[in-house]
């Protein structure tokens, strides 16, 4: 059994501590919270975990081996840090740290110790998530034209955060997942501060990739709707990926076709002689074999650790998420 202690029990924290305890191969020891009301229920619906408001008693105990991190963004690195130089291997939430000097010193440390090191990028172990990766590398879509995302709701409001860094890691992630972690060539971002003064409560990102591949990802805080959509466009095929929706992806076979035309010299070939063709085919609706995300995330976690299975969400991912963050 993987002894496990987890940091913080706040908004997300519940939703870990449950598939922490679920999981067959992991044994919960202790939970730690400044918050007596969070000690409290973790108390009443775990009663055999010990809680604590002291974090170091969570790294100095030898019976533990990983540390799971669900605490605000600026605690990130120091949390990560402490756990790892107290041999433990570490799951943080997203993201990994602010910086990408702080990210590339976490896996620095971690590699150091032959410790296992994680961002919870939850999405990328989302089914859904999977098969759209599963399209684009096969290249049924063809080529990847652009990509443009909507992650807007009316709440839930940050203050030691913006919208950016709250919602915007989550496509981030996604698309670089999708793309193959590849290196944008520029970023761009627009966004304001309505409610809390330096704070931008909607952000509009615009990112460019050297093969020509666009990204739109508009975050908001602010929104008569809650929308979690994501849409890829290829030269062949288009996808949605709907996380709220029923149907999680939809295929459509649509696209913008040129065709040759016979030319007033019997010539195909001049360049004059092309026309355009608005194609419309079939909407394909996947079957998609819906297990939660989070679960799969920890099972992954457990796996690094005890197989040595490559971490798909480790050091190097997190890094290119944070410098989009960064640069933007």
């Amino acid at each position: 059994m993987l002894k496990v202690a987890q940091i913080g029990i706040g908004y997300w924290g519940p939703n870990l501590l449950r598939n922490l305890v679920n999981n067959k191969n992991i044994s919960v020891m202790m939970v730690s919270d400044k918050s007596a009301e969070r000690r409290a229920f973790v108390n009443n619906k775990y009663p055999d975990i010990t809680v604590t408001d002291n974090n170091d008693l969570i790294f100095k105990s030898s019976d533990i081996d990983a540390v799971v991190i669900a605490t605000p963004v600026i605690s990130h690195f120091d949390l990560s840090m402490q756990a790892l130089r107290s041999g433990k291997h570490v799951l943080v939430e997203k993201p990994m740290a602010s910086k990408v000097k702080d990210v590339r010193e976490i896996g620095d440390l971690a590699k150091e110790n032959d410790l296992v090191v994680m961002v919870g990028h939850t999405f990328l172990f989302n089914s859904a998530v999977r098969h759209v990766k599963s399209l684009i590398d096969s290249r049924e879509l063809g080529d990847i034209r652009y990509i443009y995302s909507q992650r807007v709701n009316l709440g839930r409001i940050r203050n030691d955060v913006d919208a950016l860094w709250n919602l915007a890691p989550h496509d981030i992630s996604i698309i670089q997942y999708w793309l193959g972690d590849s290196e944008p060539a520029t970023v761009n971002r627009q966004g304001m501060a309505y409610v809390q003064k330096g704070i931008d409560d909607v952000v509009f990102l615009n990112i460019t990739y050297p093969n020509g591949v666009l990204a739109n990802i508009h975050v908001s805080w602010l929104d008569p709707h809650k929308i979690r959509r994501m849409t890829i466009v290829g030269s062949e095929k288009m996808v949605v990926y709907d996380d709220i929706a029923k149907d999680k992806i939809i295929i459509y076979d649509k696209g913008i076709d040129r065709i040759a035309v016979l030319g007033e010299n019997m010539d195909f070939d001049n360049p004059g002689t092309f026309t355009f063709d608005n194609r419309s085919g079939d909407e394909i609706i996947p079957k998609i074999d819906w297990v939660e995300p989070l679960k799969t995330e920890i099972e992954h976690f457990v796996d690094c650790i005890k197989n040595g299975t490559d971490c798909i969400t480790g050091p190097s991912h997190a890094a290119k998420v944070v410098h989009i963050l960064e640069r933007a």
